[in-house]
């Protein structure tokens, strides 16, 4: 049995065709995807709302995180990590390259600990790390 049906079995979601083939795209692709990266490849079967809602409802669920950017866009990632509903923790470094722009989960670096001032409570850490990748070195 495939794998996306499963994972939105496991995070009570229905089985839909576009929740099916945009998992799947996640699943084949080595790096993070941004929207319009998942727009051109669906844009025949989905319109951009549907892509939208898919991305928010994953986001929700734990199946996949957000990562920012250096230009405060967002790119979208599989969660590794035992994240469910509400709970993500993919406190690790994304990695982007300057040269094939490949945004990568170093899923083994994680967020060094930021000690807070009192009455602040975080939510979730990101950090982002820009360089050239081992493929373009």
């Amino acid at each position: 049995m495939r794998k996306e049906p499963e994972i939105l079995k496991q995070s009570g979601l229905s089985i839909t065709e576009s929740r099916t083939k945009i998992l799947e795209l996640f699943y084949k692709n080595d790096g993070a995807l941004a929207h319009a990266d998942i727009e051109k490849k669906t844009a025949a079967a989905f319109d951009r709302v549907t892509v939208y809602r898919t991305l928010q409802t994953f986001v929700e669920k734990g199946i996949i995180h957000q990562i920012p950017t250096t230009d405060n866009s967002v790119l979208y990632a599989l969660c590794k990590h035992n994240c469910a509903q509400g709970h993500h923790h993919d406190d690790h470094v994304h990695f982007i390259c300057n040269n094939c722009e490949k945004t990568i989960c170093l899923d083994d670096v994680t967020v060094p600990e930021v000690k807070l001032p009192k009455g602040f409570k975080k939510k979730q850490s990101a950090m982002v790390v820009t360089g050239v990748c081992g493929d373009c070195k």
